[in-house]
């Protein structure tokens, strides 16, 4: 048997419905004024109008006004009367009766007769107005620099001046003399270096026998920067063909031919005339 416990209602706290009327009488305030105490409508917000200044007008100051003080009243000023001035009495004078002036008249001269007629009075001619000449324009003088040979030198720098001349002239003719030196020890050199290649050449030939006369033969002679050979062409013959053959050949068997150390020389070297005569 199962038995339930309920709570006894009729025995309830006597403040509890006390305090639940005034909960709900604190709320029904509460509520009234969140209703008719706030504003719920949006109103837009009144525009203001500013005006804004950009430089503001310097306010005059204020002049204060001196009260006028009032001028007293000037005297009249009284004009004394101008005493008169009588006026001085002039003497009177005693008038003297005039005697009357006795005047007695002169003759009067004859009139001459004028020696020269005024018919033999000629006009003189005006005299002609000539032009003025306008005056000729001045002419400026420029005046003269002296040169350089009308101004008198003086004795130092004369002497200088010779002195300068003097050793030019003497340096000229040592230049002059060195280069005419030179030209002749060039051309002793390139007549030494021929007749050494003339004798190797003719120590090469071999001599056809009993040619008549003395026969001359002429070849051109090409060599190379070595002393080499590079063409031997004939220029005149000697009219014997054997001969001609002879000193070509020994051309060709002398090589290579000697040359100036020099370099500078070999131009005179390269292209060159060789003569050779049957007998010397």
């Amino acid at each position: 048997m199962q038995t339930a416990i309920q709570p006894d209602n009729h025995h309830a706290e006597p403040g509890k419905v006390r305090a639940a009327l005034f909960a709900l009488l604190i709320h029904l305030v509460f509520f009234g004024l969140l209703i008719f105490g706030l504003n719920w409508k949006n109103e837009a917000p009144e525009a203001t109008i500013v005006e804004l200044w950009q430089n503001f007008a310097e306010t005059e100051p204020i002049k204060t006004t001196q009260p006028i003080k009032p001028t007293p009243p000037t005297p009249p000023v009284v004009q004394k009367p101008e005493p008169k001035v009588e006026p001085k009495p002039q003497p009177v004078e005693s008038k003297s009766p005039r005697q009357p002036a006795i005047t007695t008249a002169e003759p009067s001269p004859p009139l001459r007769k004028p020696a020269i007629s005024l018919k033999a009075i000629k006009e003189k001619p005006a005299p002609k107005q000539t032009a003025e000449k306008p005056p000729e324009p001045v002419k400026k003088t420029v005046p003269e620099t002296p040169s350089d040979k009308d101004i008198p030198q003086k004795p130092v720098e004369k002497k200088i001046a010779n002195t300068q001349a003097t050793e030019q002239k003497k340096q000229q003719e040592q230049e002059r003399l060195a280069l005419k030196a030179k030209q002749a020890q060039i051309l002793d050199e390139i007549a030494k270096y021929k007749a050494m290649i003339q004798a190797k050449i003719r120590s090469r030939i071999v001599m056809p026998p009993d040619l008549p006369g003395n026969p001359v033969v002429e070849f051109r002679v090409i060599l190379l920067p070595g002393g080499d050979v590079l063409s031997v062409d004939l220029r005149r013959s000697s009219g014997f063909t054997v001969f001609d053959d002879a000193v070509e050949r020994a051309v060709h068997l002398a090589r290579p031919l000697p040359l100036p150390p020099d370099p500078a020389f070999f131009r005179e070297f390269r292209d060159f005339s060789l003569t050779v005569y049957y007998r010397e």
